[in-house]
């Protein structure tokens, strides 16, 4: 009996096999498996919870979406798509970047959509010949450098510094510092590596647009204008990061042969990593279910 992993979900009634590979992972299925950024970052942070999620099926739980954070990707966007194509953005220039204008092309729309990424070469993805793998996501934005016609990949991210700031509750400035934050970094690693993969000239030179929620000296979010309207005000920050891409395509074959060759599940990681800074609490969890139900009398 064959060991390599299989999804029957993958074979329709009359035999033949599922128009894409998603999901668990089968051996043998023709069309390329998708493979988002979220799940090579799982690959790195745990990769016993990758194994029983990417081979056996079984998902962990997830957490609730951030619609708020969600809103103000929107929103940026749109600020954005107002001058697309023909000119910056007073933020832009703020930051002496006058010369970097959101970047207009017929899919970008199609790029945005992370559930549909895997869809075709429409969306934000490419297939990985090597390992028929189709890596993808779905990015916020891209901007052109009108000075050298470079492609520059442009991330929104919002938070509220000021809440944890202590009491007198003056924010701290945004920045990639923070042990967690080694996973945007690696998100934007791997949007560099499919742009570039896509065919399009992109800098290494990348943005993480920060807008931070405040609420020092604020009497209120209430409209007096309008009791249905609320209002928050957040600082803005721009901060340039230089992607590091020679890691992406060495770990899609790691990947691959995992997928393919990993029979049994590998030790779950519990304890902070350089990719997993805070240990994984999902994996902690399962841990010490598992010791409870192998005790006897459960």
């Amino acid at each position: 009996m064959s060991t390599k992993p299989f999804n029957p979900r993958h074979i329709l009634k009359d035999g033949s096999w599922s128009a894409r590979h998603q999901g668990a992972y089968s051996s043998g299925h023709p069309k390329p498996y998708e493979l988002s950024r979220a799940r090579i970052e799982n690959f790195l942070k745990c990769k016993g919870l990758f194994w029983l999620e990417q081979v056996k099926g079984i998902k962990s739980p997830q957490m609730p979406s951030f619609t708020l954070n969600t809103t103000t990707d929107i929103l940026l966007k749109r600020d954005a798509d107002h001058v697309r194509g023909k000119g910056t953005l007073p933020l832009w220039e703020s930051h002496g970047l006058g010369h970097m204008i959101p970047y207009k092309h017929e899919h970008l729309e199609n790029w945005t959509k992370s559930k549909q990424f895997g869809q075709s070469d429409d969306f934000f993805s490419v297939v990985h010949e090597p390992t028929n793998m189709r890596v993808g996501g779905g990015l916020d934005d891209v901007f052109q450098n009108t000075e050298t016609g470079q492609l520059h990949i442009v991330d929104y991210k919002s938070e509220a510094q000021g809440t944890d700031a202590g009491s007198d509750f003056t924010p701290k400035p945004s920045s990639l510092d923070s042990p967690h934050k080694i996973a945007y970094k690696h998100q934007m690693d791997i949007y560099v590596w499919v742009a570039r993969q896509k065919g399009f000239d992109v800098s290494n030179t990348s943005y993480f647009v920060y807008v931070n929620a405040l609420h020092k000296d604020r009497t209120g979010m209430l409209s007096s204008d309008d009791p249905s309207i609320a209002w928050m005000e957040f600082a803005t920050n721009i901060i340039p990061y230089e992607a590091e891409t020679s890691w992406v395509e060495p770990t899609l074959f790691e990947i691959k042969d995992f997928l393919e060759n990993q029979v049994t599940c590998p030790e779950f990681t519990v304890e902070p990593t350089a990719n997993s800074p805070y240990g994984n609490e999902n994996a902690r969890w399962l841990l010490e279910a598992m010791k409870v139900l192998a005790k006897p009398n459960n």
